[in-house]
């Protein structure tokens, strides 16, 4: 093999290594929960998976994301579930709809509504004990929460 095409094929056996290795791999034990129900997901960078729920008869769809890694509290590995619902710098929320948000929240015997980077998120904790069952409940009920709350604040369809 000449110099110059064995140097072109070993840059691209470097470059396909080097992307092998950077593509994100997530938690196996998600991956393994949402395949035994049959759920596509795409792989963050973070680590997170991001699914999209279809909702057909209303001609709408949603973001959900499952964290691709767990938090330590006290003795549980906590892992969350997170839906986004609106882009805050798009549609501000007044005092009064926060504190309806807030009031709601205490409502919700799964989950509540928080705040991060300017977007408001449904947001899920669970154990991580949670078997593909109740992983796949906890991300339907995000995901309607979601987008409920999207069509009543801005009544578009953008997450």
């Amino acid at each position: 093999m000449s110099s110059p095409v064995r140097t072109a094929v070993l840059l691209a056996a470097a470059l396909f290594t080097a992307s092998a290795a950077a593509a994100p791999a997530g938690d196996a034990s998600v991956k393994k929960r949402l395949d035994e129900r049959g759920m596509k997901y795409e792989i963050y960078e973070d680590g997170d998976f991001k699914l999209t729920f279809s909702y057909k008869t209303e001609d709408r769809s949603q973001l959900v994301f499952v964290s691709g890694k767990t938090e330590s509290v006290g003795v549980f590995a906590v892992r969350e579930v997170f839906a986004p619902a609106l882009k805050l710098a798009d549609f501000p929320l007044s005092g009064a709809k926060t504190k309806e948000l807030l009031e709601s929240s205490g409502e919700y015997k799964l989950g509540s509504w928080e705040i991060r980077d300017e977007v408001l998120y449904y947001v899920i904790k669970l154990p991580d004990s949670v078997d593909a069952e109740e992983l796949e409940s906890a991300l339907e009920i995000a995901a309607e929460a979601a987008d409920d709350m999207e069509l009543e604040l801005s009544g578009k369809d953008d997450l």
